[in-house]
């Protein structure tokens, strides 16, 4: 089984090809959030490299967020429209999920944060247990702090991964101490091969997603019209 997998839901671009339990082929752009412009080139490039055509892929899998509104929308139309093209099978995978799945097997939680603005993150946290990834924080939005108190009573060591880590690390470290844990760099970021590995997953398992965007919250532009509305009740 090919599958082909992406992640825009961040600055970073990145596609995989997986067949099987190898993966085949990697793009990562990890440079400015031009995805509009590079994901089809990417796409192209990196099937090309592969010695593969679109119609060869079985699967197409795709991250529906948390993260950036635009970045999700263009992701998801892009996977959706070449499925529907060629009769293909779409599966959806959340963000937070694939980038804890990063961190496969690790001991203690695995806990990906996205900036969810001002002092807020997307978040959830993970156990692997018996080579299966446990949700123990179910997804949410949560302020650092809120956050911070919660892992506090698991009293595990920590792992965070995810574009908000940099945003947060000083007060993550001061306030969980020996909790706190940082895995090397490469791991930090989404994968495409992670989001491929997890679609896997949920096809041997009959599990599917709704293709929609997992947005957790209500973009700046809702926010801001709302407001204006009711201004001019």
């Amino acid at each position: 089984m090919k599958i082909l997998a992406l992640d825009t839901s961040s600055v970073t671009a990145t596609v995989s090809v997986l067949d099987d339990d190898k993966i085949i082929g990697d793009y990562n752009l990890n440079h400015k959030k031009t995805h509009s412009k590079r994901l089809m080139p990417m796409i192209e490039e990196l099937l090309s490299s592969c010695d593969l055509t679109p119609k060869e892929i079985d699967v197409f899998a795709v991250s529906l967020g948390p993260g950036s509104f635009t970045g999700l929308r263009i992701g998801i139309a892009t996977v959706t429209s070449m499925a529907q093209a060629l009769d293909k099978k779409v599966v959806g995978v959340p963000t937070l999920e694939a980038l804890a799945f990063n961190l496969f097997n690790s001991q203690g939680l695995v806990c990906p944060i996205i900036d969810a603005q001002k002092d807020s993150v997307y978040t959830a946290a993970y156990k692997w247990v018996d080579g299966k990834m446990i949700e123990v924080i179910e997804k949410q939005v949560f302020t650092i702090y809120e956050l911070i108190e919660k892992l506090k009573k698991q009293e595990e060591k920590v792992f965070f991964i995810g574009d908000a880590l940099h945003k947060f690390y000083d007060v993550l470290k001061d306030e969980l101490g020996e909790q706190f844990r940082v895995p090397p760099r490469r791991f930090l970021i989404p994968s495409a091969a992670a989001v491929g590995e997890v679609a896997k997953i949920k096809i041997e398992n009959n599990i599917d997603l709704d293709i929609a965007p997992i947005y957790m919250k209500k973009s700046a532009a809702e926010v801001q019209y709302e407001e204006k509305m009711k201004c001019k009740e």
